[in-house]
């Protein structure tokens, strides 16, 4: 199955009182480029979003992004300063004892002293939230992948016709290439006669002269070599493996080709059906490199 390099995929869910949000979103790239986006409290995940991206994607320049909105109710941890409240109450004792006042010290006034308490969140349960947010992941990776798959459809639609239109050229050059070696022996044999006049003429020369320069110009072994080419892109097309980077190989070999059949071919029409199949060539090459 074909599938574009570009896409985009976007879920949002709340799970266990936090709001996630994940964002997929990609673009032509010639290997796979991860960039995660995450808060700083949550970079635990990065190495788990790209391991996760790897079973998905193989080429293409892909950020991820995860945010992350939780509800006040979160868990919150309150540390008592031990030591620093030890020290406020020894010092209200001592003052009270030295001066002969009346210890009224309660626990609400110790209280007030807020440099007595330490506010922090409590830990983070990774795997708690790693799951909450692989959840959203996979909903998010399945509208991308749809759009990547929509975009390699109307990509292989484009090919596949492209392709068989290259085939229609070869067919046209296969015709035609026989032609210029009769012409190409009928304008020789005029022009010996033209030097000639009524000299007999070696026909056995005039063969061999043929004979070479349809050895020159045939370019059977390159035609041949097209289609077999074409084949193997239905093959690869034809399979569920990215296949891009193949495909790139394979429209090298298949220029390759008309560019010997385009040097070889002595002839006007040739020439021109030549530029023609190099022009869709190159416009499969264009639709390849958004192919993963």
């Amino acid at each position: 199955m074909i599938r574009s390099m570009t896409g985009f995929g976007r879920a949002q869910e709340m799970i266990d009182g936090m709001n996630i949000t994940v964002e997929i979103k990609s673009v032509n790239s010639r290997y796979l480029e991860f960039s995660p986006r995450v808060y700083k409290n949550y970079s635990f995940l990065e190495d788990k979003l790209k391991n996760y991206v790897r079973k998905f994607i193989s080429r293409g320049k892909v950020e991820c992004s995860v945010q992350i909105d939780a509800l006040e109710t979160d868990d919150v941890i309150v540390q008592l300063n031990e030591s620093l409240a030890a020290g406020y109450v020894a010092a209200i004792n001592s003052l009270a004892e030295k001066f002969g006042l009346v210890n009224d010290f309660t626990v609400s006034q110790l209280a007030s002293h807020n440099d007595i308490f330490a506010v922090r969140k409590a830990p983070a349960d990774e795997d708690k939230i790693w799951s909450a947010v692989q959840t959203v992941l996979d909903k998010a990776m399945v509208s991308f992948i749809a759009m990547r798959t929509a975009e390699g459809e109307k990509l292989l639609d484009d090919i596949l016709s492209r392709a068989e239109l290259i085939i229609t050229y070869v067919e046209k050059i296969e015709k035609r290439s026989p032609e210029t070696v009769k012409e190409y022996n009928a304008k020789l044999l005029e022009r010996m006669k033209e030097l000639l006049g009524d000299a007999e003429i070696d026909e056995q020369r005039i063969l061999t002269e043929a004979a070479i320069f349809a050895d020159k110009i045939a370019v059977a072994e390159e035609t041949v070599r097209l289609r077999s080419h074409i084949n193997q892109l239905h093959a690869m097309i034809d399979t569920d493996e990215p296949v891009g980077r193949k495909l790139d190989f394979l429209v090298q070999e298949i220029n390759r080709e008309a560019n010997t059949i385009g040097s070889k071919a002595n002839d006007m029409e040739i020439a021109s059906i030549v530029v023609n199949t190099k022009a869709e060539i190159e416009k499969i090459r264009e639709q390849i490199q958004n192919i993963e």
